[in-house]
């Protein structure tokens, strides 16, 4: 645990003591807040189902940028055949860069917290699905910096490892959706509606916090955590 903890310490400070963090935080407010606002006053409800609406695209390639880097840049400079040979379990590299990336998202998730005040403001939201909404956002969230994560240890290109972040986010996203499943055979009907990504976060948005919603977003985290540490440890054989 101290050495997960160390990693944290370090790969979050590395985050803010260069543009990344600035340039994420600041571009992800910017965006998401003008997105929202532009067809919040067209609808003329204070609600907050189009913001969370939104997050999935823009996590969609917001996330992917920032991960892309997590072990990619680490093989192209050497620095992660250092890493390698302190005494660290690959595990324990493997989840602390995940929790620092997370931290940072959920930073940023906080910083988001003026939306909904904005809204309160003018009218009267139910807390409950803002509390459940921005629930579910951090737990897409941590899925996305998972997939972007294993994707980052498959190469040292990072474009290479943001493309393939975006492909397999885009994939489990849209699985689930009835565009989808509409042309979806009869057996693998409930296997596509159940792995997809937007259709869990979609429940959640219900305002009903469901144990499976949680357990799939959970399970999704461990299984490409899992598969980025296997990923990591087959360099040391090579």
């Amino acid at each position: 645990m101290q050495n997960i903890t160390a990693i944290l310490k370090k790969e979050f400070r590395s985050y803010f003591n260069s543009p990344i963090a600035y340039i994420f935080i600041t571009f992800f407010l910017g965006i998401s807040s003008w997105l929202f606002f532009q067809s919040f006053f067209l609808a003329n409800q204070a609600e907050m189902r189009g913001f969370f609406g939104l997050m999935p695209w823009i996590f969609l390639f917001f996330i992917p940028a920032v991960t892309m880097k997590l072990w990619a840049e680490e093989k192209k400079i050497g620095t992660i055949e250092i890493l390698m040979t302190l005494p660290i379990r690959d595990y324990e590299v493997v989840i602390g860069k995940f929790l620092a990336c997370l931290a940072l998202l959920a930073v940023t998730i906080l910083l988001t917290l003026v939306v909904p005040f904005s809204v309160m403001y003018l009218g009267n939201p139910d807390v409950g699905t803002l509390i459940t909404g921005y629930i579910g956002l951090l737990l897409m969230g941590a899925a996305y910096i998972a997939i972007g994560f294993f994707a980052s240890t498959l190469t040292e290109n990072q474009i290479v490892a943001f493309i393939i972040g975006i492909v397999v986010c885009l994939t489990l996203l849209l699985i689930g959706e009835d565009i989808v499943l509409f042309k979806t055979p009869n057996w693998l009907y409930p296997i596509f509606s159940y792995l997809g990504l937007g259709a869990h976060y979609s429940s959640i948005l219900r305002g009903v916090l469901d144990s499976r919603d949680i357990i799939y977003y959970l399970s999704v985290i461990a299984f490409f955590l899992y598969l980025s540490t296997l990923a990591v440890e087959s360099r040391k054989w090579r």
